[in-house]
């Protein structure tokens, strides 16, 4: 099984830029375009929220118009720049996509099992799932504790290293961490939210956060640091699956380069 994943595309309005420098709308239809034209087909897309900047109806509507011709399978997770509601109404179609509370949900319709976690926050940027949630997602993990499984949830569970960025991670992760300890069937923990790749060894498992399709947050580690972003590199994840090896990860960059050679 071959499972890609986008993140933080931040789609904007029509003829509307992110942050009024990046051409969002236009970078996320590449990355999408550069998911179909794989070598081998994925099976599944994940998209780990902030799928817009403002949580606005016309940007939902941008959103499913880029993805009318993408022809795989998707799944959407919301992020602290999308908008609850709006985003259940834009995705009404989806069918687990729960139609009230947080968008918790469980697909299992693959080898891999996937798992949805909503850990927004309306009002608020931080990452949080309540006692209901958590007792959720371990209801659910009991049900089939052999069967490969991916969580994903929008806020990395864990701090960066970005001063300006973990003031907006997880804020309290061992709750969750506790549940997800209990199995070890879960092959991966994907996040976004940071617009980099990150990888932790956290909770028995690898948690791996995907890049931006838009625009990389800039690698400061000084406590002092301001917020800053780049244009790109956008890139997205790839996560291949066979029953022998279970799940390895490739960084798949997005945009033409010189190449390829005939050596390796």
């Amino acid at each position: 099984m071959l499972i890609a994943q986008i993140s933080d595309p931040h789609v904007r309005p029509e003829g509307e830029l992110y942050q009024d420098i990046v051409d969002s709308n236009r970078m996320f239809a590449e990355a999408l375009q550069h998911v179909k034209e794989l070598d081998r087909p994925a099976d599944l897309l994940l998209l780990t929220g902030d799928l817009v900047d403002q949580g606005r109806p016309e940007e939902y509507a941008m959103v499913r118009r880029l993805l009318a011709g993408l022809g795989i399978p998707y799944l959407v997770i919301p992020g602290n720049h999308d908008n609850r509601h709006r985003l259940r109404e834009a995705f009404a179609d989806q069918a687990y996509l729960p139609r009230v509370g947080p968008l918790h949900y469980c697909h299992d319709a693959h080898p891999v099992r996937i798992i949805g976690l909503d850990s927004c926050v309306p009002g608020h940027h931080h990452g949080n799932i309540d006692t209901e949630g958590l007792v959720w997602l371990q209801q659910t993990l009991e049900r089939d504790a052999v069967k490969p499984t991916i969580v994903m949830l929008h806020h990395p569970p864990f701090a960066s290293g970005i001063p300006y960025m973990d003031e907006y991670r997880y804020l309290d992760p061992t709750p969750l961490e506790t549940v997800l300890r209990r199995f070890d069937n879960i092959e991966l923990v994907l996040c976004g939210h940071v617009h980099r790749v990150m990888f932790r060894r956290w909770a028995g498992t690898t948690e791996c956060s995907c890049p931006s399709s838009t625009t990389e947050i800039a690698l400061q580690l000084r406590s002092d640091a301001s917020p800053m972003s780049h244009v790109g590199p956008p890139a997205c994840l790839l996560h291949h699956w066979d029953a022998a090896d279970g799940i390895v990860t490739h960084l798949s960059h997005i945009g033409k380069f010189a190449g390829p050679y005939p050596f390796a």
